[in-house]
C-alpha cells in the first residue's frame, strides 16, 4: 500500500523547478497555470531568490504547482515519448495510482486535487487566495516559526507554553514546530528545552495559529465559490489524521486548517494503521521522507526532487500500489 504526499511551506529553494523545464510540456503547463492565478510560476520557480520565494503569497501556489507538476509525470501511464507531455491530472486517468494521498499544511490542497476533490486549476486558485490572505494576516504582527528537534515531548510542550508559543505543527519523530512572535521565537532560541535543538524556518508568519484567524474568512469565501467532488482516493486530514470521504468536508477542513495545528504525527499513525509500506513525496521532496524514515521505520520512501527521481518513484509506485488503476 502506497501513500503519495505533498510537502509544505519552507521546502522551496531557489531554482528548484529549473530541471523540470527539460521535460516535454512542463513549461507550457506552468505557463498555463500562471495565467489562471496571475502569478509567474516559471520565474519564481527558476529565477527568483530565496527572499522572493519566502513570501507566503508566492511560496504557497509555487509549492502546490510543483507538487501537481511532478505528479503528472509520476502518474503518467508510461514515460512520455520524446516531445510528448503527459495527460493532465484527472481522477480517472489510466495507470497506477496511490492508495492514499495527504499533504503537509499547504500540501493538503495539492492532495485534494490528486484525490479528485478539486481540479488542479481550482486548487491553484484557492491556494493563491490562501497565500494572499495569510500574507496579509502575517503582516499585522511580526511572526514566524522554528522547528524544535528532540527533547522530552511533555517538557517541550510545557516550555513552549511558558514562552507563549504555539505548537503549530506536531510532526512526529521528535519534531515540533513552534510559532509565535519574533520576540517569543528569539526567547526560545536563547532558552531551548533541555536536550533539544531549535532551527528557524524559512516562513513569513506564525501559520496554523490564532495569528492566522483573519485569513479564515477569506478562505471560506473563496471555498464557497467551488464545487468539490468526493475523493476517489483516500484523503487523510492534517486536523486529526483521519480519512475524509466527503468533498464538502475536505473543503471545510482546508479552510479551518489555516488557523489550526497540523497533526502530521496523527497522519503518520494512520498510514501505519492502514498498512502503508511505501511513501513517495512529490517535488520538492525531502522533508516528509525524512520524517517518515524516523517515524515509519521499514517503510520504503522516495523523495522526488528532480526528474531524475521519477524512474525510481515509478518503480515504487508500481510495486507498492494496492489500488490498481483509477
Amino acid at each position: 500500500m502506497l501513500v503519495l504526499v505533498a510537502p509544505g511551506q519552507g521546502s522551496q529553494t531557489p531554482g528548484f523547478l529549473t530541471p523540470w523545464l527539460d521535460l516535454p510540456g512542463a513549461a507550457d503547463r506552468l505557463r498555463g497555470w500562471s495565467e489562471v492565478i496571475g502569478l509567474d510560476l516559471l520565474r519564481f520557480g527558476t529565477e527568483a531568490d530565496a527572499e522572493e520565494i519566502r513570501d507566503t503569497a508566492v511560496a504557497q501556489p509555487l509549492l502546490v504547482a510543483s507538487a501537481l507538476l511532478s505528479a503528472e509525470y509520476l502518474l503518467a501511464d508510461a514515460p512520455a515519448d520524446p516531445g510528448a507531455a503527459p495527460a493532465p491530472l484527472a481522477p480517472n486517468r489510466p495507470g497506477p495510482a496511490p492508495d492514499v494521498v495527504a499533504g503537509h499544511s499547504v500540501g493538503e490542497l495539492a492532495a485534494a486535487a490528486l484525490a479528485g476533490v478539486l481540479s488542479p486549476e481550482d486548487a491553484l486558485r484557492l491556494v493563491r487566495r490562501r497565500g494572499l490572505a495569510m500574507a496579509e494576516a502575517a503582516a499585522v504582527t511580526a511572526t514566524g516559526m522554528s522547528a524544535v528537534l528532540g527533547g522530552d515531548p511533555e517538557q517541550v510542550a510545557d516550555h513552549l507554553e511558558r514562552l507563549g508559543l504555539t505548537a503549530a505543527n506536531a510532526n512526529g519523530a521528535g519534531q515540533v514546530v513552534a510559532a509565535g512572535t519574533l520576540e517569543q521565537l528569539a526567547a526560545l532560541a536563547g532558552d531551548r528545552p533541555e536536550r533539544a535543538r531549535v532551527i528557524p524556518l524559512k516562513v513569513a508568519g506564525a501559520f496554523h495559529t490564532a495569528h492566522m484567524a483573519p485569513a479564515v474568512e477569506a478562505m471560506a469565501t473563496a471555498a464557497g465559490e467551488l464545487e468539490p467532488a468526493d475523493p476517489v482516493l483516500t484523503w487523510v486530514s492534517n486536523a486529526d489524521g483521519e480519512p475524509v470521504t466527503s468533498g464538502k468536508e475536505v473543503l471545510e477542513r482546508l479552510v479551518s486548517q489555516v488557523s489550526n495545528p497540523v497533526r502530521w504525527d496523527l497522519c503518520t499513525d494512520t498510514f501505519l494503521r492502514m498498512g502503508v509500506d511505501a511513501l513517495i513525496e512529490l517535488c520538492p521532496g525531502g522533508t516528509l521522507t525524512g520524517l517518515a524514515k524516523r517515524a515509519m521505520k521499514g517503510v520504503r520512501t522516495v523523495a522526488v526532487k528532480t526528474p531524475a527521481d521519477l524512474a525510481g518513484a515509478r518503480e515504487v509506485l508500481t510495486e507498492h500500489s494496492g489500488g490498481g488503476d483509477r
